[in-house]
Parts: structure tokens; C-alpha cells; sequence
């Protein structure tokens, strides 16, 4: 059981795939509902504070070495591209907009990308850090909501 819940977690942590795979995979393993969504959360969420305080920096230097400067430079293009995407569409409603980012379950538009925009945008590290844990918590529950067929009653 204890194995499930690593994998579950881990799976969670991987960027663009985050929490929106971490829970289906979690229903596929016959886990507790309240116990995923928990445990894709905190998984979705740890990496978060050191994106911010670390992946532009790194993304800078690593893009002009040989073997993964294409990777990188391609990871701060999608960031940039969405950062200012982000802050065009939303204007002085940019933390809101950063929550709807991040909580929509689409492919792209989570926690790691999310974190990314808001570190190149240079935006405020704790108003950051709270959008995007309602971010996660929002598409938490629509994942929860989807994975575990609370839909099927609506459809």
C-alpha cells in the first residue's frame, strides 16, 4: 500500500503531469479518495517554492550548454510565452488570473508552468505561492470530481 501512495506522490511532482495524472493513476490502484487527493497535493506542492526561487536561474544558465540548452531554452520560451500571456489577458487581476492558470486541469497550465510565469514575471513570491495552491487545490477537485465519477450523476 505504502509503495501506491510513492507512486501516486511522484507522480504528482512531475511536471506537466502533476496532479492531473496523479489521481487517475490513484483511482487505478484502488486508493482511498481523501487520502489522494491529499497526498497528490502536497506532491503537486512541493516543488513549487524552489521553481520559483530556483528554475528561472537554472533555466538561464543551462541555456546555452550543449546538451541541454535546447530543453532549457524551450522551457523559459513557455514560460515567458505564458507569463506574458497571463499578464496581458489579466491585467491588475494577474493572481487571480495565475489561479485560473493553474486550476484549470489542461495540459500545460499547472502548478511547475504556472510558478515558472509568475518567477520570470518577477511576481510576488507569497501572493504566487497562495494562487497556485488554490490553483491546485481547485483542479484537485476537479480531477477528484472527474477520476472518481462524481460527473456521472450531472451527465
Amino acid at each position: 500500500m505504502f509503495l501506491k501512495y510513492m507512486i501516486v506522490f511522484f507522480v504528482s511532482m512531475v511536471p506537466l503531469i502533476e496532479l492531473r495524472g496523479a489521481i487517475p493513476i490513484a483511482v487505478g490502484l484502488g486508493l482511498p479518495k481523501l487520502i489522494s487527493f491529499i497526498i497528490s497535493i502536497i506532491g503537486n506542492m512541493l516543488p513549487v517554492p524552489i521553481i520559483y526561487l530556483f528554475a528561472r536561474k537554472v533555466l538561464v544558465w543551462g541555456k546555452d550548454k550543449k546538451y541541454i540548452g535546447k530543453f532549457f531554452t524551450w522551457c523559459l520560451l513557455k514560460g515567458e510565452k505564458g507569463g506574458k500571456k497571463l499578464e496581458t489577458k489579466a491585467g491588475r487581476g494577474l493572481y487571480f488570473a495565475l489561479f485560473l492558470f493553474v486550476g484549470i486541469p489542461l495540459p500545460g497550465t499547472g502548478a511547475w508552468t504556472g510558478t515558472l510565469a509568475a518567477s520570470i514575471l518577477d511576481l510576488d513570491f507569497k501572493r504566487t505561492i497562495i494562487a497556485v495552491m488554490a490553483g491546485v487545490l481547485l483542479a484537485g477537485l476537479i480531477m477528484m470530481a472527474i477520476s472518481f465519477g462524481l460527473f456521472e450523476v450531472i451527465f
